[in-house]
């Protein structure tokens, strides 16, 4: 996450049924989370020596934590549009570390984020448990990172990334950045992929603050997580999948990423 704008987005704490709320939907969230990592840990450990790169079982395991967690938090998910089917990556607008989850709820996909993400507590074993490709923005290190992705894609993984390239206060969507979409240029990949652009919204509870559940600027992780599990009544999320495009429609990366940036845009009703 990028400090691009400073929040100023006060976080009111809550009350005593809030705090019990919290503590509560916590121990829940974290107990389901960790033992299911255990669980497919183990199922890897067969997984992996039989296909490789390939993950047949355990994304459904990812998908069910991801799943429940909307349940636990009592917050409605809602899902417009179909995941895409043919080989290609999906690219969504970034408002919370929510995202994570109600995309991994929807479909069985694999995230690219950056390097620095492996090496936070707790999340960065979750991310490199369930595939996460990490990428690094030197220079230097493109040709490698495009590789990278080439072998994930091959494997028929579909990668989901973030554009913007930081989360925001999730009523806006920062401009499209490009250099991702160069991977799917390659002379041997452009003529086989699809992307299919996302749009994620959040709707916050009834006269709350619009950015309710946005996590941006110099928020800290821990306070944020601890307000949305406190909160009640919930808003709802909304996610929508728009029709996947072939790359090959596009003559070149900056095209295919100023399209994808304005089906987001156009569909977000506070971007909007």
């Amino acid at each position: 996450m990028s400090d691009w704008v400073q929040s100023d987005m006060p976080m009111p704490r809550p009350g005593p049924l809030g705090w019990l709320r919290a503590m509560w939907r916590g121990l829940l969230l974290g107990g389901l989370t960790y033992a299911c990592l255990v669980l497919l840990l183990l199922v890897r450990l067969v997984e992996r020596p039989l296909f490789g790169l390939s993950r047949p079982w355990t994304p459904y395991i990812t998908q069910f934590v991801c799943r429940s967690c909307f349940r636990i938090l009592s917050l409605p998910l809602q899902i417009s549009g179909t995941p895409m089917l043919h080989r290609g990556a999906m690219v969504a607008n970034h408002a919370s570390w929510l995202d994570i989850f109600a995309l991994n709820a929807c479909a069985r996909i694999y995230f690219v984020a950056k390097a620095e993400v492996s090496g936070w507590a707790a999340i960065g074993w979750l991310a490199r448990a369930t595939g996460t490709v990490f990428i690094t923005r030197k220079g230097t290190e493109a040709k490698a990172q495009q590789r990278l992705f080439e072998d994930r894609l091959r494997a028929d993984h579909r990668l989901l990334f973030f554009p913007e390239g930081t989360s925001t206060d999730s009523i806006r969507v920062l401009p499209f950045k490009s250099t991702l979409f160069a991977a799917f240029f390659s002379p041997d990949m452009r003529h086989s992929m699809h992307i299919q652009p996302v749009t994620v919204v959040y709707h916050p509870p009834q006269g709350s603050d619009p950015r309710h559940y946005g996590w941006w600027g110099n928020m800290d992780f821990a306070p944020h997580l601890f307000w949305v599990l406190a909160t009640q009544p919930q808003g709802r999320v909304e996610v929508i999948f728009h029709p996947e495009v072939p790359v090959d429609a596009f003559e070149n990366r900056k095209l295919l990423a100023a399209y994808c940036e304005q089906v987001v845009t156009t569909s977000h009703p506070y971007a909007r």
